[in-house]
């Protein structure tokens, strides 16, 4: 009887996802760029050098900042974690977009989506407030309202920026992370697919998910309205307000080689911040109504692939210590 009653049971349960067109999604298929195929290897080779690079720099910044006791500062410390964070990102969004550009499409299951989502978002997020935490770095640096610390009394500096508190720093922002990730990851599977499983990116991401889900997404789009704005403007709202401090304290100072000294510790992270944010902002706030899905993947591209290859580049080429490092470790 009871085989009978499972039978039965199995069967309704079929007849009723028939009726309402719904079948079990465990994969997904990623198309990637759908360009020829000369183009596709052509890409390939490009992002796997770009890889290999983006791997060797940071790795490089990372083990400079470790053995170099004259990076053993708070900011070549924060230097060498946004360093870890660019090779978690690579590592979760490049080794299956290769695969992708030699196979032209790619399955992946849908556990995997979950763990790429989970590490993706806590890679963005993760740089987000790293960043500021940067950003507020050189507030404490530059500005102070009786003297400017790390010019004019550095002692000063390193007494607010000590060892202990960078780490709490650290930690205060892996615990906002976890907790932010935690909720996007909710999001996703608040997320319900039917038969339709083909998505239109190079990885897994909310945007193109939602697009392809049949239900749960008028929840899932209150929630990444509600939280995804703030989440990115508040940091981004803090480094503005840092910088425009510290611009003005740099104008203030009397001597032209302290001045240029201020700026150049300011700009490396300054471009670093503007090329995330803004293709981060193009993605995710600004409306994508009109934008093709060739734009959005481009956009992508650079601030999971091109982003962290260009940030050993602007942090090594542009200061001198980091390059002093280097020639000391070679001869």
């Amino acid at each position: 009887m009871n085989l009978i009653w499972h039978q039965l049971s199995f069967q309704y349960f079929l007849i009723f996802l028939q009726e309402n067109n719904v079948t079990a999604i465990t994969e997904f298929f990623l198309l990637g760029f759908q360009v020829s195929q000369y183009l596709r290897i052509l890409l390939f080779c490009l992002l796997l050098w770009v890889n290999c690079c983006t791997l060797c720099g940071n790795l490089l910044i990372i083990a400079l900042v470790s053995t170099s006791k004259n990076l053993h500062t708070p900011m070549y410390f924060f230097i060498s974690q946004l360093s870890i964070n660019d090779i978690l990102l690579t590592t979760v969004i490049v080794p299956f977009m290769l695969h992708i550009l030699l196979n032209n499409g790619g399955t992946i299951g849908f556990t995997d989506c979950i763990i790429q989502f989970y590490f993706f978002c806590t890679s963005e997020a993760f740089e987000c407030l790293l960043l500021t935490v940067m950003s507020y770095d050189r507030y404490v640096a530059i500005c102070n309202p009786l003297q400017y610390v790390a010019i004019c009394n550095p002692l000063r500096y390193s007494s607010i920026m000590t060892s202990e508190y960078c780490v709490k720093l650290l930690i205060s922002c892996w615990l906002a992370v976890f907790f932010i990730t935690a909720m996007d990851t909710v999001t996703f599977l608040m997320l319900k697919f039917c038969r339709k499983n083909v998505i239109d990116h190079f990885f897994c991401d909310i945007v193109p998910l939602l697009e392809i889900a049949c239900s749960g997404t008028q929840f899932v789009e209150l929630e990444v309205s509600a939280l995804g704005p703030p989440v990115l403007c508040i940091p981004l709202i803090i480094i503005i307000v840092s910088y425009s401090k510290i611009i003005v304290t740099i104008y203030k100072i009397p001597s032209n080689i302290s001045r240029l000294k201020a700026f150049s510790t300011c700009s490396s992270h300054l471009i670093v911040v503007s090329l995330f944010y803004c293709t981060l902002f193009s993605v995710y706030v600004i409306p994508t109504s009109g934008q093709s899905s060739t734009i959005s993947k481009v956009l992508s591209l650079i601030y999971t692939v091109v982003t962290p290859f260009i940030n050993p580049i602007i942090y090594s080429m542009r200061n001198k210590d980091i390059m002093k490092a280097i020639k000391e470790t070679i001869c």
